[in-house]
């Protein structure tokens, strides 16, 4: 029998290099057998032989590949909406890949409104749904669930979970070190700062809860099919040019199907190989260890010591203690016959959990190890799951890369994949999890560029970054250190000798903020000091980051204010150029912008417009600008040549991908005859704004300023430091500004002579940090933060950007006007407080004494200065939410268990009138 002490004690200190690790051998010190902890698994069931359960169909509705966690639940789902013809294939028996070892772990709490829903979905499938509908017990357990803080601010981070809850019925409480003792009397408190309480957290038996869903699926029609490897997918491309899914190929015949699930865990990616479908994830070695029976152990929560990074969950009578390290073993081979099994554990990998866990719960220090739990997982580059259509191949889908949380993410990916695969697009804003913004066959993107995900090091990087950072404080300025410096603008080497701290967006670097300390530049990936690598000393970056890791105002909070004010008294440069910058052409360019965007964009070339593109439901895809323009010259990337009409479009970097892949298929759909071209590379943007913005520019650019001649909302081509550029007039932060759109070659130049004019009225750089207190102030809203797919331009207080008025169909025009005609249930609404109190999102609202929702985006704005945030809320009596409800209610925000009088806008606080950005001061 090995002891966790003995183990711990003995445990040669050394690194598995990663880049050759042992994946099957054992390091030196103690040994106990390989098994998992459960009373059933799926290995002995089932034919033997090799012999498939059952012979394939010829054709199926949708064939899910992969009977795992993800693959049962979405088979369950798809039958339960009323689908027929669904087919799993299973390449050896239900659970035998990555499932039946999990640990089956389930944590309601997460720093995320939709996963806290998501959760919410799993739970109530396995403890409620699955018994009711099958009359089996599908191995839920509920015992509750501990998160142990040791420090102030990770307590800070349980309250603001615990905030959240309040909204979604989740039930929690704060408790004291006393407390904690009272309810885990085996727990040392002697470090314990407090811990958040969450008494309907449990676990799940993945044999239980598979086996379970695989009988209620089969009773609604689906079909499960185990011992049938795919062996191919055949993909076909259809008039259009659009490849499409024709059939999966098994060696035990060949499904005809137009729907494709990949659910094949750690293996999706050889999967994906079949179809031509890139799936950026790597498989881990991820482990626990058993331990032997704990005299009291019995009805204790699950803990969560996050900052030991270590979890102790209640086994019986025992427990299984388990963690993320910061130097995981990479899988490099990945086997195709890898089936029910178990890695021996490497403990020189493993032995930095052994000290947390000895330190939290002492009586294991002479506890045996029953067996040890290493097996394989997949995980991914930001550690989100991989889910939706890839746009590379139509009906191709995906659900894997769950970064170990397949089986309490399962109930709900599983219900929305189903959802996505019915309707197009799944219920809830899946956008963080979505497939089309990995893709490496399209333009720029919003979650990782194609020179990213084909980047087999950054992956790698990235992926250990996410792995290593799994159980760290989420704080909201924090920033990845792997994987930086891939893609750069034109002026970043211009901006860092200037101080600028950059923020990493999917695979950019943008200008976060402006240090008067110098020159902070970021530095290749250190990998913390693990697999061999010298950890950087008097690393600038990471040093500025640490400063930030707070949920107070960070200590640069008056640097921004700096940048703030100076574009609000005088005038700043933005560097805005990761934009993403599209060009609709050709002859029914104007056809698909009539049906795309929910704004009349149809005017005179020089106009811009901002309009939304809305989905079937009338949620918001996007908001974006749309410019009218006139045929160019060839080859020119500011104003090129076309045939028909003309439309560029300017969209924020973060969701250039998601633009792109909604327009692409909106495009295929309706078959419109015209082309989107990107030329997000080729061109730079700088926004200069502020009340001085038009005297400084008047003396560059060759073109009269004036609001007659260039009216807001317009644009021109023209000339600045004698080279070409396209002026908008336009404004993101609520003031009197101008883009400058410029070709890439000479953004140097045009920059350096923009702030050489400016010098003497006092210009200064401002970054994104700015951006975002400064938008927030005017009210300007921030897709994917107060404005999602979930949300419609009424409740988002943009019914401005539809064209009800007109009788131009548009995508989600129907739904609006039905949501018009039966009343606005929910409603974005602007909240200020008078004491001065960071916020930063998930804050409760309450009305007269009712939670009514939460704070989707909040920060503090510098000209009012006072605290912003923007929250959808609701009636809790159920009726439509009027402005007449949001003015008569007395509101609170609950950050961090505490509440704080609020005051509701139905106007922007500042400059609500609108006079600013049309050069009325």
């Amino acid at each position: 029998m090995s002891y966790l002490s003995r183990a711990w004690r003995a445990a040669a200190p050394l690194p598995a290099p990663w880049r050759s690790p042992r994946p099957f051998s054992s390091a030196s010190g103690p040994t106990a057998k390989k098994s998992v902890p459960y009373q059933k698994t799926l290995q002995e069931e089932g034919p033997g032989g090799g012999e498939p359960s059952r012979p394939p169909p010829a054709s199926a509705q949708v064939v899910v590949v992969g009977g795992g966690s993800l693959g049962c639940q979405t088979v369950y789902h798809l039958a339960k909406m009323g689908v027929s013809g669904v087919v799993l294939l299973e390449r050896d028996r239900l659970t035998s890949g990555t499932t039946w070892h999990t640990a089956g772990l389930l944590w309601q709490m997460r720093p995320s409104d939709v996963e806290v829903e998501l959760l919410a979905h799993t739970r109530d499938v396995v403890s409620r749904d699955l018994p009711e509908e099958t009359g089996l017990h599908t191995g839920w357990v509920e015992n509750g669930g501990l998160f142990i803080a040791s420090n102030k601010q990770r307590l800070d981070e349980y309250k603001r979970l615990m905030s959240l809850g309040k909204v979604y019925g989740v039930e929690s409480h704060v408790l004291s070190p006393s407390q904690t003792k009272d309810l885990y009397p085996l727990m040392n408190i002697d470090d314990l700062y407090g811990t958040l309480y969450v008494p309907k957290d449990g676990t799940m038996d993945p044999a239980g809860t598979c086996s379970t869903l695989a009988r209620a699926a089969t009773a609604r029609g689906a079909t499960i099919i185990e011992n049938c490897p795919v062996t191919g997918i055949q993909v076909r491309t259809d008039d259009f040019g659009v490849k499409r899914v024709h059939a999966v190929e098994t060696a035990h015949g060949t499904i005809q199907t137009p729907c494709v699930v990949n659910c094949a865990g750690a293996w999706a990616r050889a999967l994906g190989r079949l179809a031509g479908v890139h799936v950026p994830l790597v498989a881990m070695h991820h482990a626990y260890v058993v331990t032997e029976r704990i005299e009291g152990i019995q009805n204790m929560p699950n803990v969560r010591d996050h900052d030991a990074s270590v979890y102790l969950r209640l086994q019986g009578d025992a427990l299984s203690v388990g963690g993320y390290e910061s130097n995981p073993i990479f899988w490099e081979e990945v086997s195709e016959k890898f089936a029910f099994g178990l890695f021996d554990l490497d403990w020189d990998v493993f032995m930095q959990h052994i000290e947390g866990a000895v330190n939290r719960v002492p009586v294991l220090e002479k506890t045996g190890i029953k067996s040890t739990v290493c097996g394989p997982e997949s995980f991914t580059a930001d550690h989100k799951p991989l889910m939706g259509e890839a746009p590379e191949v139509r009906g191709f889908f995906l659900g894997c890369g769950f970064n170990s949380a397949g089986m309490m993410l399962g109930g709900g990916c599983g219900r929305e994949l189903a959802h996505w695969i019915i309707h197009g697009r799944p219920e809830k804003d899946m956008y963080g999890y979505d497939i089309r913004q990995v893709t490496p066959s399209v333009p720029p993107g919003a979650r990782f560029h194609h020179s990213l995900t084909d980047n087999n090091r950054w992956i790698r990087e990235r992926s250990h970054e996410s792995y290593a950072k799994n159980y760290s404080v989420v704080f909201p300025h924090d920033e990845p250190l792997a994987g930086r410096n891939v893609r750069k603008d034109p002026l970043h080497e211009e901006l860092l000798q200037q101080g600028c701290v950059f923020q990493e967006r999917h695979g950019w670097e943008r200008p976060g903020w402006f240090n008067p300390g110098g020159a902070a530049p970021v530095l290749d990936y250190d990998y913390y000091g693990a697999y061999g690598h010298q950890r950087h000393r008097d690393y600038a970056y990471k040093r500025l980051l640490g400063d930030e890791y707070t949920f107070d105002f960070p200590p640069h909070h008056d640097i921004i204010k700096k940048e703030c004010l100076t574009c609000r008294n005088a005038l700043a440069l933005f560097d805005m150029s990761y934009f993403g910058k599209f060009y609709l052409v050709g002859p029914d360019a104007t056809k698909a912008a009539d049906w795309l965007f929910s704004a009349d964009v149809s005017k005179a070339p020089g106009s811009t417009v901002y309009t939304c593109m809305l989905n079937g439901r009338g949620g918001v895809e996007s908001d974006l600008t749309v410019s009218r323009i006139s045929p160019g010259a060839p080859g020119s990337a500011l104003a090129p040549a076309f045939e028909g009409d003309g439309y560029y479009l300017a969209i924020g970097g973060a969701v250039a991908q998601q633009n792109w892949s909604h327009i692409t298929t909106v495009l295929q759909d309706m078959k419109f005859q015209c082309q989107l071209l990107d030329c997000s590379e080729e061109l730079g943007m700088m926004s200069i704004q502020g009340p001085l913005s038009r005297v400084v520019l008047q003396e560059m650019l060759d073109t009269d300023l004036s609001n007659e001649a260039f009216p807001f909302s317009t644009h021109k081509i023209t000339t600045a430091a004698g080279c070409q550029v396209r002026a908008m007039r336009l404004s993101f932060v609520g003031e009197m500004g101008w883009e400058l759109h410029v070709p890439r070659a000479d953004c140097v130049k045009v920059y350096r002579a923009v702030m050489q004019a400016g010098a003497r009225h006092g210009i200064a750089n401002a970054g994104y940090r700015a951006i975002d207190s400064l938008s927030i102030e005017k009210g300007y809203r921030h897709w994917h933060a107060d404005l999602r797919p979930d949300d419609t331009p009424l409740e988002a207080g943009l019914a401005f950007t539809c064209k009800l008025k007109s009788s131009i169909p548009f995508l989600g025009r129907e739904a609006v006007e039905a949501q018009k005609a039966k009343g606005i249930f929910r409603r974005l609404v602007c909240f200020t407080t008078e004491e001065k109190v960071p916020m930063f999102g998930l804050e409760a609202v309450w009305r007269d004494g009712q939670v009514v929702g939460h704070i989707r985006r909040a920060d503090f704005g510098f000209a009012i200065d006072k605290t912003i945030a923007y929250g959808y809320i609701r009636d809790p009596a159920g009726g439509p939410v009027s402005l007449d409800f949001v003015k008569n209610g007395t509101y609170e925000l609950e950050r961090m268990g505490v509440t704080f009088p609020a005051r509701a806008h139905t106007k922007s606080p500042f400059d609500p009138d609108n006079k600013r950005v049309k050069g009325f001061y």
